[in-house]
């Protein structure tokens, strides 16, 4: 009974450590808190003094020109009036209604598996389906003097790399604004926002950047893969809002100096970078209908007649590609790497992503980097798996020492206890060096689970007849049922996800178990019968490559179990002795029903 009570509460902490670290690591060492803002849509921020005078701050409201009707996308981008945007590895155009960025896809990325499914559009105008956009304007003496329907004067374009356009406008009382963009060779748009006051008299102006997005559209945000409003505050990355979380207390602010701040989802982010040597305040704000934004919103300043001032903000708008945003991480935007929610395994995941890309670019396909990785892995364990045969056969032949020690001390389990261990002590055995191939193999199964579920290099990458190995094995029960107009509904993909990798995960882990010799009460041995079973249904709906990386480590590990049979012939030996006892063991019983 201790037996069966011990294998129950490893197989629970198996499980617990596999699925349970990121989540338990995130409740242990949470991010800093930051508090919630009350809803302050018509209250003012304190004054912050400049070098000619104490300006009173201006607040940036929802914008009253606001479509109140859905507004169709191809007629929303086909205005002659919209400035083209051609980096190098963005297309789009400009909205100089408003000074918005709100039509960009990346050239780099499909939209889905199919080939003519065009780009990922990741930007687009107010009132659509899907919007997304930045916005870039300016305060003057508290109130807004740029709104969505201001029609700002266009110069250069179409905008690409080394090729800026600068947009320009004269408010009311005849201060000249601009804003200069430019693109860099990847995501990156720079917006350098100036404000001149030309006129007789003082004038309060701050710059302010805007990201508007619906949660219509969103990423669903899981313990393991943050999606949602995301930013950093004081060098620390913020994972701790979603959209309800935003819907329900109306303003969120970051605490202390941010670095940037926006939307993600798993695996594009729209964000903004604001002038690291300008102060600025910053926040998240519900628009309500599922409508968000970020604001970042610069301090005022009072111009002087004649003074001019400007103010640069970046914005990031692209997919979430690890050595892209490394890559600005390295230029000064803090911690932009970890927009990707890598969790606390990131020492780990980030470097076996290096590893498949390695291997891919050497064969061509990330599935088999993946069967490569998996060798490469088990390779690296050989020595290991060498060790716990050896375990296996000195276990194997102090089997009757054992027994005639619990014999002994039946009655006394504390003392039967001591002597075990007194016996492994004596003749050299470790009882857990077979657990210990696993236990390494849990810490690269997470992280190349984490790794097929963020990293945009794994989207939509086949292999064989796998259209995307981040996603489910195509080849299931579900899509087959849909080839003759039965569609399964999701809460039932438990059963119905089965698909060959599923399947050949649940007959190679079932082959390894019955190759392995270690003695068994009949309850595990019901328990062991029955695991590859529960876990080929459990495992059906994970992403494909995680799948491939399990059916092939259990092949090589019945290979490699095959031979190491061959070194050690007790052990083949007790396997084939064990399950002639059984087979006389279960006659026996039928012979005693019958």
């Amino acid at each position: 009974m201790d037996n069966q009570r011990n294998l129950l509460l490893a197989v629970v902490l198996c499980g617990l450590l596999i699925f349970g670290w990121d989540a338990a690591m995130q409740y242990l060492y949470p991010q800093p808190d930051v508090p919630v803002a009350e809803a302050r849509a018509d209250t003012e921020v304190p004054a912050t003094p400049t070098a000619t005078a104490s300006a009173p701050a201006g607040t940036l409201d929802a914008d009253p020109a606001a479509p109140a009707q859905p507004v169709d996308l191809d007629s929303a981008v086909a205005s002659a009036d919209r400035v083209a945007i051609d980096g190098p590895r963005v297309s789009g155009t400009i909205n100089p209604v408003g000074a918005r960025l709100d039509d960009l896809s990346l050239k780099d990325h499909s939209a889905t598996v199919e080939e003519d499914s065009g780009p990922v559009r990741i930007l687009a105008p107010q009132g659509t389906q899907a919007q997304q956009f930045a916005e870039f304007g300016f305060l003057v003496d508290g109130r807004r003097a740029t709104a969505s329907d201001t029609v700002w004067q266009v110069e250069g374009g179409p905008l690409g790399q080394g090729s800026p356009v600068t947009l320009r406008h004269t408010t009311e009382g005849g201060q000249e604004l601009s804003i200069r963009l430019t693109v860099d060779e990847n995501y990156m748009i720079t917006a350098e926002q100036t404000v001149a006051n030309p006129g007789e008299a003082a004038a309060v102006v701050q710059p302010f950047a805007t990201v508007n997005r619906t949660s219509a559209n969103a990423s669903l945000s899981t313990w393991i893969a943050h999606a949602g409003p995301i930013g950093t505050f004081e060098d620390s990355v913020d994972y701790g809002l979603d959209y309800d979380d935003l819907e329900e207390d109306g303003t969120y602010s970051g605490e202390g100096r941010t670095d940037w701040i926006g939307f993600t989802d798993t695996y594009w982010l729209a964000a903004l970078v604001p002038q690291a040597d300008a102060s600025a305040k910053s926040e998240f704000r519900s628009l309500g209908n599922d409508l968000f934004r970020a604001d970042v919103i610069y301090d005022p300043v009072t111009l002087a007649p004649g003074a001019s001032e400007t103010r640069t903000t970046r914005f990031f708008a692209g997919a979430k590609e690890s050595t892209t945003l490394d890559a600005y991480q390295d230029a000064g935007v803090s911690q932009f790497g970890l927009a990707i929610s890598w969790g606390w395994f990131r020492w780990f995941e980030k470097p076996m992503l290096w590893l498949l890309r390695q291997l891919n670019g050497l064969v061509g396909n990330f599935g088999l980097a993946i069967i490569l990785l998996t060798v490469l892995v088990r390779g690296a364990m050989f020595p290991i798996a060498q060790k716990q045969f050896a375990s296996m056969a000195a276990m194997k032949a102090i089997q009757p020492k054992m027994k005639a020690v619990q014999e002994r001390y039946k009655d006394d389990r504390q003392k039967q206890q001591q002597e075990i261990m007194a016996l492994y002590k004596k003749e050299g055995v470790n009882p857990l060096a077979g657990c210990l191939p696993l236990l390494l193999q849990i810490p690269i199964f997470f992280a190349l689970y984490k790794v097929l579920l963020l990293a945009v290099d794994m989207r939509h990458e086949p292999f064989l007849y796998i259209s995307d190995l981040s996603g489910i094995d195509p080849a299931n029960l579900a899509n087959a049922l849909a080839l003759i107009g039965i569609d399964v509904p999701g809460w039932l993909m438990i059963v119905f996800g089965i698909g060959v990798l599923a399947v050949l995960l649940g007959v190679t882990m079932w082959m390894t178990f019955r190759l392995n010799p270690t003695a068994m009460d009949p309850m595990q041995q019901q328990i062991f019968n029955i695991m590859p079973w529960i876990l080929m249904f459990v495992m059906a709906n994970f992403a494909a490559g995680l799948l491939l990386y399990w059916v092939t480590s259990n092949i090589l590990t019945l290979a490699q179990q095959s031979y190491l049979y061959s070194k050690h012939p007790q052990l083949k030996a007790a396997a084939e002795k064990q399950k002639e006892d059984e087979a006389r063991a279960k006659a026996r019983e039928d012979k005693a029903k019958g």
